[in-house]
Parts: structure tokens; C-alpha cells; sequence
């Protein structure tokens, strides 16, 4: 496998930082997924990233095991989401360590968050409480419902939002039960909308010098990626069936079983459809009114179906593949992981990249996908270890002595 090598661990990788976010600095006070999804990005555009951590304890996923990274006590799942970043220990919970975020805070530029609604405000760290004193915080709240609504309490989870949200009722077969997505998406959507939200208010403080709370519900991001499934209830008053991997709009846009698997064939409008119809000897299909326009197959699907499986089975997935790309007609694999890793052009778009961990192991992670020709993503820090920034930040951005920091840690803050 080939993949991108980035710089080992260093001292202060912040000082090297590259990227279109070089300069910002971004308090994080989020676990788990969504919200370590969300300051990665940030991070890998070039912001400098204080990760807080539970003393001893840490962010929950350090212990979401196995699998462990080879050779390392981390867990597969942490490694995922949360290079560039400084692993700092404070307990929130306790009146020193609010005011060592306080302290903090008057150097960060951004504030990101997923605790329950209401849960920093116990701590003097809500955003009603802080934005007197830091006008310019942009402060980035990511929580299962949102910050009002009458579901505003409850604790969000993927699976329970991929139920709530409604794509579970569109996953699976016909005849199956719901299925979630094998994924956890609700969690990745949520963390990427808040990305999004912060570089809005971003320029928007550029404007104006003025910061503000980002509100990011899990469920909302979930209704608002129902895209064209949701488009097709709102147009009909219709809850849209499980079509398993057909597709609701186009005909023929699915699996279907080869001579010796499966492939995607995707027939996007009707001259593609003719261009197959043609090629493969289908040519009567075309005079047939049930098969002239995609919205005739749509009505039909199942004759579609039925009609394209025998001619897809005479060829190997390999000889599909090779032919239907000839014509320009939409096809493609369905890989496992170890396939997806091995393909060529995801090697080729650098998908994959070793990093140098603090255990001295290599460990593999999968590369940001947003390529920019003038301010790529950097890969300066890898995945760090419980605590290992502690000192370096106490000490160096607020200046604290070694014997104050031992201090702390005595009385269990840091």
C-alpha cells in the first residue's frame, strides 16, 4: 500500500502549522465522535487544536477496544479522529480547573463542545456565561437535539438519531427490517455541519469582531441530509419505501448479480440507457413504452429488475467493469475495506497517511478528503497520548512553573 508520510511528533507543532486556519486556536471540550470530528478538521486546516481530557481517564474512546492501533494501548476508533491535536488533563469539574479553561480561553478563538444541553453551565462554562467576558468567542455547541425543542435534554446517540431521523426506514430491503448505515453517520454529518457553522462565524467575526454560539442538533443535520428522499415525502405526503440498494429516482441505478458477484450499474438518463440497451443487445427494450423514459422504469422497477438480471449475470464483474466504462456508462465494484485500500485511485489521491506516534510506532490514518491547491491539510501531530501536552501548554501559553503544575496534579486538576 502506498500512502503519505507525515512529520513525527513535535514539541510544538503549532509553531509549524500550515493551512488557511494557520493562527486560530481552538479550545476543545469535545469526546467520542462528532464533536472530535469537527476540531480534527479544524486541525488539519492548520488551527491549533487543546484537546481537554479527564485526568486518568480521558477522552471515552481511548477505551472503545479492541482493535488497538499494533504495538500501542490506543484504540483504533481515538486514532481516528483526533490528530493535530494537544491532549491536555483537566477536571472541569472542580473550581481550579475552571478557571485553568478560563485562563485558557483568553487565547483561543474558538470554544467546541458536546456536552448535554446545560452540563458547562454547572461549571461557569456556558455560553451565556462566558460571552460577556470573551466577545469575541465563537463557541460551537454540538448536542443530540439542540439547545431548545422539547427533546433539548435527552442524550443523542448515532444509532438512536439514524432511528429518530428517518433513514433507517429507507435502509435495508423491501422486506426486511430497518437498517442504520454501517457507519456511524449521524455522528460524522452532526461534527461536519459544525465545522461548517465555525467557519461561517469565522468570517462573520472577521466582519465584525463579534462572536457567536453555533447550535448543532444531531437530529437536525440528520433531517437536513434526508436530501431527495425527504424532497420526495415533502412533494407527496408519501413515506418513501425500502428499495434496498435500487434507487427511488432513476431506473436502472443498483446491484445486480454478476457471473461471479455483484456490481453497481448506474443509469443516470435515457441516452445512457439506449448506449447499454444497444450494446448488450437489448435494442427491443427501447420500443417497449414501459421501458422508454427513466420515469416509465421507475414505475416498473421491478420489471426492470427482473428483465437486467439474466443479461448482467453472462459477465464476470471484471468484464462488465471493462465494458461499461468503454461506453461511459456509470459501474463499479462493491469492495471491501481491503479492496477500498488497495484500489488505485484511492491510493493515487493519497488517501492514507503514516504518522509517526508517541509510542515510536507508525500508525496508519485515513487522510482528509478536501483538496486545496494553495493550503493543503498538514498532518503535523498524530493521534496524542493521554495528558501528553500538559505541561508544555500550562507552561507555555499561560506561563505556569513546574511547581504550580506539579501542584495541580497532586491535587488530581490536571
Amino acid at each position: 500500500m502506498t500512502m503519505q508520510h507525515a512529520t513525527g511528533p513535535g514539541s510544538d507543532f503549532a509553531t509549524s502549522a500550515t493551512g488557511p486556519l494557520q493562527g486560530l486556536r481552538v479550545l476543545d471540550l469535545t469526546r467520542v465522535l462528532a464533536g472530535p470530528t469537527c476540531t480534527q478538521m479544524l486541525g488539519d486546516l492548520g488551527a491549533e487544536i487543546i484537546k481537554i481530557e479527564r485526568p486518568e481517564a480521558g477522552d471515552d474512546t481511548r477505551g472503545f477496544a479492541p482493535p488497538f492501533i499494533p504495538n500501542t494501548r490506543e484504540s483504533a476508533y481515538f486514532v481516528g479522529v483526533n490528530r493535530n491535536k494537544k491532549s491536555v488533563t483537566v477536571d472541569i469539574a472542580k473550581p481550579e480547573g475552571q478557571a485553568l479553561i478560563l485562563r485558557l480561553l483568553e487565547h483561543c478563538d474558538i470554544l467546541a463542545e458536546n456536552f448535554k444541553v446545560g452540563a458547562l453551565a454547572k461549571y461557569g462554562l456556558g455560553y451565556q456565561q462566558l460571552k460577556a467576558r470573551f466577545p469575541r468567542l465563537i463557541y460551537c455547541s454540538i448536542t443530540g437535539f439542540g439547545q431548545t425543542g422539547p427533546y433539548a435534554p435527552r442524550p443523542g446517540y448515532d444509532a438512536l438519531i439514524q432511528a429518530m431521523g428517518g433513514v433507517m426506514s429507507l435502509t435495508g430491503e423491501p422486506a426486511g427490517s430497518p437498517q442504520k448505515v454501517g457507519v456511524p453517520v449521524a455522528d460524522l454529518f452532526a461534527g461536519l455541519y459544525g465545522c461548517i457553522g465555525i467557519l461561517a462565524a469565522l468570517n462573520h467575526r472577521n466582519a465584525t469582531g463579534e462572536g457567536q454560539q453555533i447550535d448543532i442538533g444531531m437530529l437536525d443535520t440528520h433531517v437536513a441530509w434526508l436530501a431527495n428522499q425527504g424532497m420526495n415525502y415533502l412533494a407527496t405526503g408519501q413515506n418513501p419505501p425500502r428499495l434496498g440498494n435500487q434507487h427511488p429516482n432513476i431506473a436502472p441505478y443498483q446491484e445486480f448479480p454478476t457471473k461471479d458477484g455483484y456490481i453497481i450499474l448506474a443509469v443516470g438518463n435515457d441516452p445512457t440507457f439506449e448506449r447499454f440497451c444497444k450494446a448488450f443487445g437489448q435494442e427491443a427494450l427501447l420500443a417497449d413504452p414501459r421501458f422508454a423514459t427513466n420515469a416509465s422504469r421507475v414505475q416498473n422497477r421491478q420489471l426492470v429488475t427482473d428483465t437486467l438480471t439474466p443479461v448482467m449475470q453472462g459477465r464476470t464483474t471484471a468484464e462488465w467493469i471493462e465494458a461499461l466504462e468503454a461506453l461511459k456508462i456509470g459501474c463499479g465494484p462493491i469492495n471491501t475495506l481491503e479492496q477500498v485500500f488497495a484500489d488505485p485511485h484511492v491510493q493515487a489521491r493519497d488517501m492514507v497517511v503514516e504518522m509517526q506516534h508517541a509510542s515510536g510506532e507508525a500508525v496508519k490514518v485515513i487522510a482528509n478528503p478536501v483538496k486545496l491547491s494553495a493550503t493543503p491539510p498538514s498532518y503535523r501531530s498524530p493521534p496524542p497520548v493521554l495528558g501528553q501536552h500538559t505541561d508544555e501548554v500550562l507552561g507555555g501559553l499561560l506561563g505556569m512553573t513546574e511547581a504550580e503544575i506539579s501542584g495541580l496534579r497532586h491535587k488530581g486538576i490536571t
